[in-house]
């Protein structure tokens, strides 16, 4: 049985388009850069840069990231960590106490399928991670000291407290009466009639007064006498 040329014409365009969806079919499951992401987080106050691979194949993949500067690497972001991604996404992190706004390259290989760079670079976010701030430490003065027994128990002194009878007898007397002073002169014991001048200046008084009226009774005799003659 002869096969027409019309049959074998039929027969190459379907292999063809077998083939080519294959190929499509194959570069569809192939494993992409495009299936990887980076991106630059924190955890707690520390930065991490996180790495994710969505390769549904499982092709084992290297993962390497530089920090740029000025176009260039400056230097290499701890070291390279294998990955092997999923459907869901597999990651892998860097610890990186990252500055705001700084670039980093991420480079992938995954066997002879990806050597490339993630694009575009990452730059990191305009705000660092927050640092935990030390509790301060409280002041000699917000410090509130432990009560002692010192403090609680009055010292006991080894000199006796004076009595309320010795400190009677050796306070001196204070004056209570209220009375003034007798007058200069005066004898303390004039209310008594003791121990007083008084009869002495009378008796004096009295005899100055006789003698005075002795004088004027001579005068006025002689007086008299001359006016007689």
């Amino acid at each position: 049985m002869s096969i027409s040329r019309r049959s074998v014409r039929i027969l190459g365009v379907a292999s063809a388009s077998a083939a080519l969806t294959l190929g499509f079919a194959g570069n569809a499951l192939a494993c992409n850069i495009k299936e990887f992401s980076a991106e630059a987080t924190c955890d707690g106050a520390k930065g991490v840069i996180t790495v994710t691979d969505k390769d549904a194949t499982g092709v084992e993949a290297t993962i390497t990231v530089f920090l740029e500067n000025n176009g260039g690497d400056a230097r290499q972001v701890g070291e390279a960590q294998t990955v092997k991604g999923s459907a869901t996404g597999t990651s892998v992190s860097f610890s990186e106490d990252w500055e705001p706004n700084a670039t980093y390259r991420v480079r992938v290989v995954a066997g002879k399928q990806v050597d490339a760079d993630i694009k575009p670079n990452l730059t990191t976010p305009s705000k660092a991670c927050a640092t935990e701030s030390p509790s301060p430490s409280p002041t000699p003065s917000e410090t509130t000291p432990a009560p002692s027994d010192s403090a609680s128990t009055p010292a006991e002194s080894d000199t006796p407290t004076p009595s309320a009878t010795e400190s009677g007898s050796t306070a001196p007397a204070t004056t209570t009466d209220n009375a003034p002073s007798p007058a200069a002169g005066s004898s303390n014991l004039a209310e008594t009639g003791a121990n007083s001048n008084t009869g002495m200046i009378a008796g004096i008084a009295g005899a100055f007064v006789v003698a005075g009226g002795g004088a004027v009774y001579y005068g006025m005799r002689r007086r008299g006498a001359t006016n007689g003659r």
